[in-house]
């Protein structure tokens, strides 16, 4: 009788989390409608259909993964960790020729109903195999060759990801692998030397980017390159000889590039203390704040615009509730795979809040990295409501073997 009733308090959810996520689940909704119904012939098609219903539906999906998922004990999971993690390889390597391509990038596959986005599941695929490969005995994590595994499977998915191009959603995996190898107790010289060699290299990307002469530059895409210069200060260069005609319409690309970002800084500024009131945001119904992503990669915008700086600070008290109730359930996990999964799960929704909500105050370039849970996307939200499942798994399970 007393071990029932002790496995049932420890079973219990972290309720706090919960709470936030359900928080986060409203504003969402409210602020998706906001964004996506600001004109009357918005409002024309039929309900169903609309992008705040369709929000509310995968919110509603998700839930029941992420349910789904805490019925299954997390180290059952890990034993298919390696299998989820090569299933998204070739996923995200299907993709490149199989997926649907808008906006100059091919990242999702177009099922009808649903546009997939393969790795937004590649980031979770990813910390399940990576928590598992690092759960092992301390002494092999001293050794080279195991480090070098580790960093392998980190830039299978980087690469692929990267070739869509995704550069945002490549970049989020390197917080994320190199934390879950620091907590699991990887040797710091390993680490210092990689961030070290890292950091030339970004170092002198940079300064190529930024400085080199055009014959001399790293190939980028040329939004990619266009987006760093914008997100410096830096004037395009025309082309030695360039015709007045072509200077002027450098410049004019560099305003209308500049656009989004500067918008979205106006929008966040001219909320004040509460904000303009919900639906009463004019540099979203006036088109300023350009509509096809006013709802997604901008809608911290819409928000703070809006709800103002108190809506602001609502939203991110109720993103650090989600990160510091991660790591008490990664401090509390009772093994080494327990504590890594909630490692990469925590590292994984701090980079992408911090770098959306960073591009929407210029202190980061525009990447596309949705914020979680707000941001419309069927595959953001799922996989956001998935990680928390991760989460709410290890906790429930924390002393249950």
């Amino acid at each position: 009788m007393f071990d029932a009733d002790l496995i049932d308090r420890q079973s219990h959810l972290e309720r706090v989390q919960l709470a936030a996520l359900l928080g986060l689940m409203l504003v969402g909704g409210m602020f998706v409608y906001s964004a996506t119904m600001v004109s009357e012939s918005a409002g024309l098609g039929p309900w169903y259909s609309q992008s705040w219903f369709r929000q509310i539906i995968w919110y509603a999906l998700g839930t029941g993964v992420a349910v789904g998922l805490c019925c299954v004990d997390y180290h059952t999971l890990a034993r298919w960790a390696m299998v989820v993690y090569w299933g998204s390889v070739l996923m995200l390597a299907a993709v490149l020729f199989l997926g649907t391509v808008r906006f100059g990038a091919r990242r999702w596959f177009d099922l009808g109903f649903f546009s997939l986005q393969p790795s937004e599941f590649a980031k979770l695929a990813f910390i399940l195999a990576q928590a598992h490969f690092l759960s092992r005995p301390i002494e092999e994590l001293r050794v080279l060759a195991t480090f070098w595994k580790a960093i392998g499977m980190m830039l299978l998915p980087f690469v692929l990801i990267l070739k869509e191009p995704d550069l945002g959603s490549a970049l989020v995996l390197v917080p994320t692998g190199l934390a879950m190898l620091f907590v699991a107790g990887t040797p710091r010289r390993y680490l210092v030397r990689l961030l070290s060699g890292v950091g030339v290299l970004g170092a002198l990307f940079l300064v190529d980017v930024l400085f080199a002469p055009p014959n001399w530059q790293i190939k980028l895409e040329d939004y990619q390159r266009r987006r760093l210069l914008v997100y410096f200060g830096k004037e395009y260069t025309p082309p030695p000889g360039a015709s007045k005609a072509e200077r002027e319409r450098l410049r004019k690309m560099q305003f209308d590039d500049s656009h989004n970002v500067r918008q979205a800084l106006i929008s966040v500024g001219s909320g004040g203390l509460t904000g303009k009131g919900w639906r009463q945001g004019t540099q979203n119904s006036l088109g300023y704040l350009p509509r096809p992503v006013a709802h997604n990669d901008f809608i911290f915008s819409v928000i703070a615009e809006e709800s103002g700086f108190a809506g602001s600070v609502i939203v991110l008290t109720l993103y650090g509730v989600v990160l510091f109730t991660g790591m008490k359930i990664a401090g509390q996990a009772r093994d080494r795979l327990g504590k890594l999964v909630a490692v990469g799960v925590v590292t994984l929704i701090f980079s992408h809040v911090f770098i959306n909500i960073g591009m929407n105050i210029r202190i980061m370039p525009v990447t596309g990295v949705p914020l979680p849970l707000l941001s419309y996307g069927g595959s953001s939200v799922l996989g956001s409501l998935i990680a928390m499942g991760l989460l709410q798994n290890v906790y429930i399970y924390r002393k249950a073997y």
